[in-house]
C-alpha cells in the first residue's frame, strides 16, 4: 500500500496539473486506485476544465475532490504548506490493494427522509454496512442537506468513521466545485467509502478551552437554555446568571475575549464521569434573552445534559490540537502511528494564518507528532468529524482522517 501527495503553486492550471500528476505518479511507482484533489478558488472559473486536463496526464478510476479558499499539501521544495487565498492545487494518489472503493454523488432530493429505515440510506450510498466502510465526504454548503446526510449515515453505518468538509471560496451566486470520478458538480455532496484492508482514525480539534464549572441543564427547550446548576453545587440559576458568574470569575484578558469568542460545549456522554478536551461538542452562543435569563445556542439541549462554557483564541486552539495529537500518539491502539499511510486535513477558514499569525501551523504540528506522512486537505466552510461516536458539522475546527493498515 502506498500513499503520496504533491502540491503545486503554479498560477497556470495546466502547469499545476502537469506538475502534480507527473511527480505523484513517479513517487507512487504503480497504478493509482484512489485520487483526491483540492483546488484553490483562485481557479474557480476553470473548475470545469480540471477533470479533462487531469485525464490527459492521469488515469484513476476512483476520484473525489472540491474547491477551497485555502489548500493543504506537500510542496516538493517547501514541504508541508497551508496556502491561503492564492493559486494552489493538491493531488493525493494512493495504491490500495485489498481495499474496496465506492464513490458517490448525492443531490438533496436523493436523500431519504430522516424517519426512513437504515436500508434506505444503504441503498442510497450503495455500500454494505457489514464492510465497515470509512467515509470521506465533501459537500456544497448551500445545497447538500449535509446535517441530514450525516445523521442518516450514522444511522445506517453506526461506528464507521466519517470526515470531510464543506467546499469554500465561492459566493452564493456560484456553485461550489465538487468532483467525482469524471464528473464536475456544482451542488449536492460527493463521497468515497473505503472498506477492507484499511482503517481511518480521526482527530477532531475544536480549538477551545473550558472556563468555569461544569453545569447540568435543569430546564431547556429546543436550543434554549433556561436553568442551570453547577455539578459541584445544588444551587439553580438562570442560564444567563450562570454565564455572568463565570465571566466575572475570569481575569481581565479572558473577560475581554469572552466579549467575542465565547462558546458552549455540550458533553457528548451521559455516563463519563471525568470530562476533558475532546469530550465536548462545541456550539455557538447565538442569543440572550435578559428578561428570563435565557441563552440560545447552536444545537438542541435537554434536561440533565452537562455543559461547560468555552473560550477560543490562538493559544487555546494550539493547545487543544497539541493535547489531542499527544493523546492520539499515546493511545495504545495508535502506538504504531508512524506506520500511517497518509492523512487528510479539513480545517476551518477561520483558522490558518489569520488565527495563529504564522503560516502552516496545524499541518506542521500534525507532522511534528506523526512524522512526514503525506498530507493533503483544504480550508472549509464547515468541517465534518466525529465526537463521541456521532458525526457532526463543526466550525473553527481542524478534522484529520489518518489512514492506516488494519490493526
Amino acid at each position: 500500500m502506498r500513499w503520496v501527495n504533491v502540491l503545486s503553486l503554479r498560477p497556470s492550471l495546466e502547469a499545476a496539473i502537469a506538475e502534480t500528476a507527473s511527480q505523484a505518479q513517479e513517487a507512487l511507482g504503480c497504478d493509482a486506485d484512489l485520487g483526491i484533489v483540492f483546488i484553490a478558488s483562485a481557479f474557480a472559473s476553470e473548475y470545469s476544465r480540471l477533470l479533462p486536463l487531469l485525464r490527459e496526464y492521469l488515469s484513476v478510476k476512483h476520484l473525489i475532490g472540491c474547491g477551497g479558499g485555502g489548500i493543504v499539501g506537500i510542496h516538493p521544495e517547501q514541504g508541508i504548506r497551508e496556502v491561503e487565498q492564492e493559486p494552489a492545487f493538491s493531488l493525493t494518489l494512493a495504491s490500495l490493494p485489498g481495499v474496496t472503493l465506492k464513490t458517490f454523488h448525492l443531490e438533496p432530493d436523493d436523500l431519504p427522509d430522516l424517519d426512513s429505515a437504515p436500508q434506505a440510506w444503504v441503498d442510497c450510498v450503495g455500500v454494505n454496512p457489514e464492510e465497515r466502510p470509512n467515509f470521506v465526504l465533501l459537500a456544497d454548503p448551500f445545497s447538500s442537506r449535509i446535517n441530514d446526510l450525516l445523521q442518516g449515515l450514522d444511522f445506517a453505518y453506526a461506528g464507521c468513521p466519517k470526515v470531510g468538509g464543506l467546499a469554500s471560496g465561492r459566493s452564493l451566486r456560484g456553485g461550489s466545485g465538487l468532483f467525482c470520478n469524471d464528473r464536475y458538480y456544482e451542488s449536492g455532496s460527493v463521497g468515497i467509502a473505503l472498506s477492507g484492508a484499511i482503517q481511518m482514525k480521526t482527530i477532531v480539534a475544536q480549538g477551545c478551552r473550558p472556563i468555569g464549572p461544569v453545569f447540568q441543564v435543569v430546564e431547556g427547550e429546543q436550543n434554549v437554555l433556561l436553568e442551570l446548576m453547577a455539578t459541584d453545587s445544588n444551587r439553580e440559576e438562570t442560564a444567563l446568571e450562570a454565564l455572568q458568574n463565570v465571566v466575572q470569575s475570569l481575569d481581565e484578558s479572558d473577560r475581554q475575549l469572552a466579549q467575542h469568542s465565547l462558546f458552549v460545549g455540550l458533553a457528548h456522554s451521559e455516563f463519563q464521569l471525568e470530562l476533558q478536551a475532546g469530550d465536548f461538542l462545541i456550539r455557538n452562543l447565538i442569543g440572550v434573552d435578559p428578561r428570563v435569563g435565557a441563552l440560545a445556542i447552536g444545537d438542541r439541549v435537554r434536561p440533565g445534559q452537562r455543559l461547560q462554557f468555552h473560550l477560543r483564541d490562538a493559544k487555546a486552539s494550539a493547545e487543544d490540537l497539541r493535547i489531542l495529537l499527544d493523546r492520539f500518539c499515546a493511545d495504545s491502539q495508535n502506538s504504531d502511528h508512524k506506520a500511517a499511510l497518509g492523512a487528510l486535513l479539513f480545517s476551518c477558514l477561520g483558522r490558518g494564518q489569520g488565527l495563529y499569525q504564522q503560516p502552516d501551523f496545524d499541518a506542521s504540528l500534525f507532522q511534528h507528532y506523526l512524522g512526514q506522512i503525506p498530507l493533503g486537505g483544504f480550508f472549509c466552510n464547515g468541517e465534518i468529524g466525529p465526537i463521541g461516536g456521532n458525526t457532526y458539522l463543526h466550525g473553527y475546527t481542524s478534522a484529520f482522517g489518518v489512514f492506516c493498515p488494519p490493526d
